[in-house]
């Protein structure tokens, strides 16, 4: 893949431009991963809205019908669904692991594996989460094993 960067005068807005012979899964999550950077979560805490960057997540959880949001020392809740933060960043970093659970990819140390076909995924903040059997071949293709 040949990249290519020009830089645009002041008064013209940024643009980019996707040239391809064909648009396979690999450049729908590149084109995924630029329009979500630009998208904040809210999230809520103490009774404040705090806008996040989707980088900043390290795991969303649902929990008795709420989305937590963990980030590297802090826990906020979301107000968006499980299925609704996968429809929004599934195709960027972000990769279901469970039924209650989805990973920011970028987090992840070290996987290793766990009983009935299922991994631990040990992240940089320290916390472990576990990828059920039923979800660790969608892992091993993101990953390209």
């Amino acid at each position: 893949m040949k990249i290519v960067i020009e830089e645009c005068p002041a008064n013209e807005e940024d643009s980019i431009i996707v040239r391809c012979k064909e648009l396979d899964e690999r450049m729908l999550q590149l084109l995924h991963s630029l329009k979500a950077g630009k998208h904040q979560l809210a999230a809520w805490r103490d009774g404040q809205i705090v806008m996040l960057e989707p980088k900043e997540a390290y795991y969303f959880e649902a929990v008795d019908n709420r989305v937590y949001i963990y980030t590297q020392q802090e826990v906020y809740e979301s107000r968006m669904k499980l299925y609704e933060l996968e429809q929004q960043y599934g195709t960027a970093d972000f990769l279901r692991i469970s039924k209650s659970v989805i990973v920011n990819m970028t987090k992840i140390r070290k996987l290793s594996p766990g009983f009935n076909g299922r991994f631990e995924a040990h992240l940089k903040n320290g916390e472990r989460v576990v990828i059920s059997r039923q979800y660790v071949p969608a892992l091993k293709e993101r990953l390209g094993l």
